[in-house]
């Protein structure tokens, strides 16, 4: 097993967090990609999500999904080990081979692929999506993942 894909609704809400907690992450730093998501303010699309942010900690990371609600269009998380080499990472081939443990990416607000080198947490969390009621839940494997790239946007 490679990872996790499912549906998540298009509304605002804290999916990031929804998604991420009570898997164990810690010490993890992220890689925030190219994305587009935003806090909302006044039921409209206000600051982004991540301004101009490219690496967070774990306390930031769960600082800002938890604030407040946010709108995600874009998001594109690579979880590092603490002190490892913090990089791009652009196909399945690279993640296997660099430290980077974690990845998320959500494309077009509601569509989640989760790459996790640790198969307790890619089994986590498909039992987390089918308890929140998500759709279209899949393992990805070898013989059905249709990626070419882990970049989001």
């Amino acid at each position: 097993m490679r990872g996790i894909s499912f549906e998540i609704p298009n509304a605002y809400g804290k999916y990031l967090l929804e998604i991420l907690d009570g898997i164990n992450l810690k010490g993890l730093t992220w890689k925030i990609g190219g994305g587009e998501s935003y806090f909302i303010e006044n039921n409209t699309l206000g600051d982004p999500l991540f301004p101009n942010i490219s690496v967070l900690n774990e306390e930031g990371l769960y600082k800002e999904i938890s604030r407040e609600d946010y709108y995600l269009i874009f998001v594109d998380l690579k979880g590092f080990p603490k002190k490892s080499d913090v990089r791009e990472i652009a196909t399945y081939q690279e993640f296997i081979e660099s430290e980077c443990t974690f990845v998320l990416l959500l494309v077009d607000s509601s569509y989640v692929t989760i790459y996790s080198k640790d198969q307790v947490t890619v089994k986590h969390l498909f039992s987390k999506a089918v308890t929140a009621g998500y759709t279209n839940i899949e393992y990805i494997t070898d013989e059905n993942d249709t990626r070419t790239t882990l970049i989001a946007f």
